[in-house]
C-alpha cells in the first residue's frame, strides 16, 4: 500500500465528537499517522515496517488507541493481529466502528494502562500516541513504562520534543531499554477542540520515538 493510499483511508475515519480533557484526547491526524506507520524518504520514519519489519505479521497492540488510527494503519500494513486498548468507552466503540468500515478485524479491550495484565498474550509492537502529561504529570511515562514491559520487539511512540532528554534518559536507566532512537522530528496538529483554546490550530513539535526492550529482564506481568 502506497503512503498516500494510506493516509487517505486514515482521513475517512471517524474522530471525537467530544473529547475528554481530563484524558488529552486528540485526534492523531492521518498524515502523522500514516508516517509513524510507513516511511519518509531521508527520515525513514517508522520503518515500523519498511525497514524494521515491525507490523506485517507481527502482533500490534495500540495503547490509548482512542478512535483507532494507528492500529488500524498496522492493520492496514499487513499486521497479524492488533489489539486496542484504551481506557474509555466511547472512544473504543469509534474504533470499532473505523475498524468495521474498514472491514479490518481487530480487537478492543477497555482498561487502564497502568493496571494492564497480558501474561497470556504475545506483544511483538507497541505504537502509540500517548497523553503528553499537560495535564496528568508523567502520564506519558507511566504509558512508555509499560509498553517497554510488555512489547517483545519494539515500541513506537510520539512525544513532545521538549522532553527529548527526559525520554531518553528514563527509558534507558529507569526502565531498562536497550536502545532509544528518536526517528524523526515532527509536527502535531493540535486543532481547536476545547473551550480554553484560543487558536483554530496549533502546531506541537513531537520525536517519533522507536525503543527497543530490554528482553532479559524479568517480566512482571
Amino acid at each position: 500500500m502506497k503512503l498516500k493510499q494510506l493516509e487517505g483511508l486514515l482521513g475517512s475515519l471517524q474522530q471525537f465528537e467530544t473529547p475528554k480533557i481530563e484524558l488529552e484526547q486528540y485526534p492523531t491526524g492521518p498524515h502523522i499517522a500514516s508516517r509513524l506507520l510507513y516511511t519518509i524518504p531521508s527520515f525513514s520514519i517508522i520503518q515500523a515496517e519498511n525497514s524494521f519489519g515491525d507490523v506485517s505479521d507481527k502482533v500490534v497492540a495500540d495503547f490509548g488507541c482512542g478512535c483507532g488510527t494507528l492500529g488500524l494503519a498496522a492493520g492496514l500494513l499487513g499486521a497479524e493481529h492488533v489489539i486496542g486498548f484504551d481506557i474509555d468507552a466511547e472512544s473504543i466503540e469509534i474504533a470499532s466502528l473505523n475498524a468495521d468500515e474498514l472491514e479490518l478485524d481487530m480487537d478492543f479491550i477497555q482498561c487502564d494502562i497502568r493496571n494492564l495484565r497480558l501474561s497470556d498474550r504475545a506483544i511483538d509492537t507497541v505504537v502509540m500516541n500517548p497523553p503528553f502529561g499537560t495535564r496528568k504529570k508523567g502520564a506519558d511515562m507511566d504509558f512508555l513504562s509499560m509498553a517497554l514491559k510488555v512489547a517483545s520487539g519494539a515500541v513506537y511512540s510520539l512525544h513532545k520534543t521538549t522532553t527529548r532528554d527526559h525520554i531518553k534518559r528514563t527509558a534507558l536507566r529507569e526502565y531498562n531499554a536497550s536502545s532509544a532512537e528518536v526517528l524523526s522530528e515532527l509536527r502535531f496538529d493540535v486543532p481547536q477542540l476545547y473551550k480554553f483554546h484560543k487558536k483554530k490550530e496549533v502546531d506541537v513539535a513531537v520525536d517519533l520515538w522507536r525503543f527497543v526492550p530490554n528482553n532479559n529482564r524479568p517480566k512482571h506481568l
